[in-house]
């Protein structure tokens, strides 16, 4: 499998590149082009794989893959990246955020539908084993009443603002809040952003809390039932990347999406609703 890089200023790819084309782990998939020219960092991503190409633009990456990772770090970029590879029936996965808006996010769907190709796109968290024991443990403890999820995001940081890292705890807690999302509501202090808003028939707390430039809060996750409680600290290792990057391994070569359609979208629209409320603080303190 013939895999292109579309964004490589991302540290999800050197993940990507070590696990596929140094360590060979991931079967017959290979990272074989690079988009964005003969840059220091391509050049470096290069030396460490053996047989990457570096192209100019992505559309030079036709013809030589047979699936594509967007990994630009700036999710309102995504969608003019990700189009003209679904457009050609392309595996494609997209990098947290998929989207800055939910029209974005709308459109890479619709493209994926019109032309059967298989999209997916999540928080690297949502296949952690940590993850993967909260949502096990809740299972088992029946339907949730409430969940809470909290990890760091900067809401006037680079890169989409609140949707560049507040994308794994809002994907985390729908991944255990099935169901339409409504009443999104958005609370402010100087360190954090509270959205509060409820998925199907369970009630949701995510908060934001900003870091410093030495150091930020644990990602964690509660549950409610009506029996008890479940709670995890979502720790990342060296290679927190690898498990989502096999689920899109597995897209590829099945062409079935991990991820239904209707549960990409779900965090772009929460996201959003908290982006747009964030929009009058931001604008007065300027």
């Amino acid at each position: 499998m013939r895999i292109g890089i579309v964004g490589t200023e991302n540290s999800h790819v050197d993940h990507i590149v070590d696990h596929l084309n140094v360590r060979r782990a991931g079967g017959d998939a290979r990272v074989v082009a690079l988009s964005g020219g003969r840059s220091r960092r391509n050049e470096t991503l290069a030396s460490t794989g053996a047989g990457m190409a570096i192209v100019d633009a992505p559309s030079d990456l036709l013809g030589m893959v047979d699936a594509v990772i967007v990994a630009d770090r700036h999710g309102a970029r995504h969608r003019e990246q990700a189009v003209p590879f679904l457009a050609e029936g392309l595996p494609v996965f997209v990098d947290k955020p998929l989207a800055c808006t939910v029209e974005d996010a709308r459109a890479m769907i619709d493209t994926a539908l019109a032309h059967d190709a298989p999209l997916t796109s999540s928080s690297a968290l949502r296949w952690i084993p940590d993850a993967e024991a909260l949502a096990a443990r809740t299972a088992r403890a029946g339907r949730p009443h409430a969940v809470v999820m909290s990890g760091p995001a900067d809401p006037d940081g680079d890169h989409g603002g609140i949707f560049f890292y507040g994308i794994h705890p809002v994907d985390l807690a729908l991944r255990l809040a099935p169901g339409e999302i409504s009443g999104v509501r958005t609370e402010t202090t100087d360190t954090t952003v509270t959205a509060t808003f409820t998925a199907g028939g369970t009630r949701v707390v995510v908060n934001f809390v900003k870091p410093t430039e030495t150091r930020q809060i644990p990602f964690h996750g509660m549950t409610f039932t009506r029996d008890g409680m479940v709670e995890q600290t979502l720790t990342l290792d060296a290679h927190y990347c690898v498990p989502g990057l096999e689920v899109f391994l597995e897209m590829a070569r099945t062409g079935r999406a991990p991820i239904d359609y209707a549960d990409l979208l779900r965090p772009i629209e929460v996201l959003e609703a908290v982006a747009t409320a964030l929009r009058p603080r931001r604008t007065a303190a300027r």
